[in-house]
């Protein structure tokens, strides 16, 4: 092939020296015709055409490449002319290797700049990102024991990097031989060495300004070309053809990890859950915890764990922790009603009734508990004298009541006291006999048999519901504690509130208590209605003098019992009018039974005269009235609060 033109001849370069990547102008003669033209261009060996930019026949411009050679010609290759040839030669320097830290107007190539076969097990220790000798002065080690500098200056460091340096020790390790005027001239060094980092930033950026422009103007032309051909050959954008590449291999990868992705999936919500169980196995395991417990009559550990469990779920808004928390709540709302049960169940112990009251009061159950037991206690009370009286009235019905005198004189008949006292709160039995033989109760009248059960039936059960009422007006059914306080403040509110209904409470048990005897031994002083509710015995015969002064008796004891429980004597004035009635009753019954006895003692008159000239009638008619007098004492005598009859 013949050529045109003469060969390329290169005649100057400037620079003419540089490292790599260094811009230079390139002059010559026959250079070329244009920039398809030329073909080629190499500088020491390098192959330079990449970067190279035609300006005419006689210069172009181009950067120097990575080149092997330090120093070799400047070639260029021509369609026109061929290779050329150049009469100039191009010295590449060695650039000065960049640390780590230091500031770059170019990108550097990491990988071609560093060995990364040697260096890539090596760790760059910290003392190499600092200067070797930041004074710039000589270095002279001393021979101090480190020990001895760790004593001397604790809790410090010679490294200048570090937070707790000391400069007193550096210059010890450093320079404990240095004369004052070098170390001068260190400070002097280290001024300059700030002032030159200041003004190094500023040249830096300066200096690569040009550089910035061209990388500039390199990505704009390249993206106006890749736009350009992204239009032409891609349907609508240029990245289009990529996103479906990456679609696809996505897809193809979900494809063939689906299956171990969702096993890890599964296992990773298992692990989660299962440390979610052992984390809150507290919460899950209390519903069943506080069945076993119930069942067990452990509510003490019940009332704690729902304690527990609403301080720290009470008011949570994790779905599954409310779930379980609503569970409790419905077990924890069955055992307030099994509570609630067992506190109205009669009859039932003080003891036991001030437990389950504290146990509901513990789980805030609606309502008033305490008040709710005083309430049923009331009513079971008034039920058991009306189940007392109706079968005794029964009872009566049923058979033929003997009635016999009591004989007085033999005494065949036990206290009543002795019957009484065996309720321990009433401590009343002490100067009676007890334990004596029951027989007397089948000679008994029906009537005096009854009022001795229905007096021990209240004494029995009147004093626990009288202290349940002291305990609720006091507070002392809840824990006296300072979480408590709050409940024990409106008890005793409630209590004052309510002070009215159980004295009403009171004042009704006294009523049912004097009108069920009334309607028994005095059934003429009750009105017609109460006749036939606390009446209905019949009365074949009237209790003699004796049964009614034991009545009497029984009444008495009954009323010093009320008494002791420091039940105010307003309420049992109705006691003393009863006691009053019978003590009346008594009199009449006993002085008539006596006027009848002396009218038969005509009947007894032998009219045998003894050695004093009398007959025996003088003498039966005086122990007449003294056994009518003696049996009469007892009844006499007033007891305190006793009207004088």
């Amino acid at each position: 092939m013949s050529r045109a033109r003469q060969p390329p001849l290169v005649t100057g370069i400037s620079p003419n020296e540089g490292i790599s990547w260094t811009k230079v102008t390139i002059r010559g003669e026959n250079l070329g015709t244009g920039p398809t033209d030329l073909i080629g261009l190499t500088i020491c060996g390098h192959n330079c055409l990449l970067t190279a930019e035609w300006m005419s026949a006689s210069k172009i411009v181009c950067r120097v490449g990575q080149a092997k050679n330090d120093k070799g010609d400047i070639i260029v290759t021509t369609k026109s002319g061929g290779k050329g040839t150049s009469t100039v030669s191009f010295k590449l320097l060695k650039p000065e290797k960049i640390g780590i830290l230091d500031q770059s107007a170019v990108w550097v190539d990491e990988m071609n700049y560093y060995d990364m076969r040697t260096d890539r097990n090596k760790g760059i220790p910290p003392l190499s990102l600092r200067p070797a000798n930041p004074l710039g002065i000589e270095i002279d080690k001393g021979r101090f024991p480190q020990k001895d500098l760790e004593a001397l200056f604790p809790g410090m460091s010679a490294d200048f990097t570090s937070e707790n340096f000391s400069a007193a020790w550096y210059l010890i390790e450093n320079h404990s031989t240095t004369s004052f005027d070098q170390l001068k001239t260190a400070v002097v060094n280290l001024k300059k060495q700030a002032n030159k980092k200041n003004e190094g930033s500023l040249a830096y950026v300066k200096g690569g300004l040009s550089t910035f422009f061209e990388a500039q103007d390199a990505l704009s032309a390249i993206h106006q070309k890749l736009e350009a051909d992204g239009t032409e050959k891609v349907e609508g954008s240029m990245t289009q053809k990529l996103e479906n590449v990456l679609n696809r291999a996505s897809n193809t990868a979900d494809a063939l990890f689906q299956e171990v992705l969702g096993r890890k999936d599964k296992a990773d919500s298992t692990r989660n859950a299962l440390n979610v169980l052992q984390r809150f196995k507290f919460l899950f395991n209390l519903p069943l915890n506080i069945e076993r417990n119930i069942q067990k009559g452990d509510y003490d550990v019940v009332i704690n764990d729902y304690e527990k469990a609403k301080s720290l779920f009470g008011k949570t808004e994790v779905q599954v922790f409310k779930k379980y928390y609503a569970e409790v709540e419905t077990r924890i709302e069955a055992l307030r009603e099994l509570l609630l049960d067992k506190l109205l169940e009669t009859p039932s112990t003080l003891h036991d009734q001030k437990r389950y009251i504290r146990y509901l009061s513990d789980l805030h159950a609606p309502g008033d508990p305490a008040w709710q037991c005083i309430g049923a206690q009331h009513q079971w009370i008034l039920q058991l004298m009306h189940n007392c009286k109706e079968s005794y009235v029964k009872e009566q019905k049923g058979k033929d009541i003997f009635f016999p005198m009591l004989d007085l004189d033999s005494d065949v008949r036990p206290s009543p006291i002795g019957h009484l006292s065996q309720t321990a709160s009433l401590k009343r039995g002490s100067s009676f006999q007890s334990g004596r033989d029951d027989a007397w109760r089948y000679k008994a009248p029906q009537q005096v048999v009854f009022v001795e059960k229905l007096t021990k039936l209240v004494v029995s059960q009147l004093p626990n519901f009288w202290k349940l009422w002291i305990s609720y007006v006091n507070g002392s059914l809840f824990s006296e504690t300072a979480e408590k306080s709050g409940q024990m403040e409106r008890s005793k509110k409630n209590a004052r509130q309510r002070q009215n209904d159980f004295k009403k409470m009171i004042q009704e048990v006294m009523h049912s208590l004097v009108k069920l005897i009334r309607g028994a031994l005095l059934p003429f002083t009750l009105r017609e209605g109460e006749s036939r509710q606390y009446g209905g015995w019949e009365m074949k015969s009237e209790l003699s003098g004796q049964w009614l002064t034991h009545v009497i008796q029984t009444v008495r004891l009954t009323s010093e019992s009320l008494t002791a429980l420091e039940i105010p004597n307003d309420m049992l004035q109705i006691i003393q009018d009863l006691i009053l009635d019978l003590r009346v009753r008594c009199i009449i019954v006993t002085l008539q039974h006596t006027a009848e006895d002396i009218k038969r003692l005509a009947e007894k008159e032998d009219w045998v005269v003894d050695n004093e000239g009398l007959t025996s009638l003088p003498s039966q008619f005086e122990q007449c009235i003294i056994h009518s007098l003696q049996s009469l004492k007892t009844v006499l005598d007033c007891k305190p609060g006793e009207a004088s009859v």
